[in-house]
């Protein structure tokens, strides 16, 4: 049986980007990332607005480039992977599980940043990188028989008032 372990989010930046050095000279970016669910509740008709806070890590130059182009409150796409990480302290066993970034997409100018609309500025007039995750094959689940050209959040767009509940 095949495995799959693939995540895709879009969110606002919960706090700036922290880039740190491991041991062997790697460099590992960390972020948190708050994802917005707004629902009806069928009992009361009452709209509900659910937060999930996620914390992520990169590494290597894509966890650089984010770091320089990203600030808390600013909206990316994110597409990694889950990981679990697992330790014992003071005798009792703890978890914690993480998104590893491999891709990412800015997608405002900056609510907490600067930059211009649509793909933000950094240091020195460059542009913020426009990182496009891989095309998925049509009919694929989340794709809806979307185009080639069609961006993560337009699938997001086009379910945003049916959701059933």
């Amino acid at each position: 049986m095949a495995n799959l372990n693939r995540v895709m989010l879009i969110g606002r930046l919960t706090r700036d980007p922290e880039t740190r050095h491991t041991p062997s000279g790697q460099t590992v970016t960390t972020f948190g990332l708050a994802i917005n669910r707004t629902y009806r509740r069928k009992d009361s008709d009452e709209q509900v607005e659910e937060t999930t806070f996620v914390d992520c890590e990169a590494w290597g130059k894509g966890g650089e480039t984010f770091a320089r182009y990203m600030k808390k409150g600013r909206q990316a796409y994110v597409e990694g992977r889950l990981k679990l990480d697992s330790w014992e302290k003071d005798g009792q066993k703890r978890s914690k599980l993480s998104v590893v970034m491999e891709e990412f997409q800015v997608l405002d100018g900056g609510a907490g940043g600067g930059g211009g609309g649509g793909g933000g500025g950094g240091a020195g007039g460059e542009e913020a990188p426009r990182r496009r995750a891989p095309a998925r094959p049509q009919g694929a689940p989340g794709n809806a028989g979307a185009g080639a050209g069609d961006t993560p959040q337009d699938d997001y767009a086009k379910f945003d008032d049916d959701i059933p509940f």
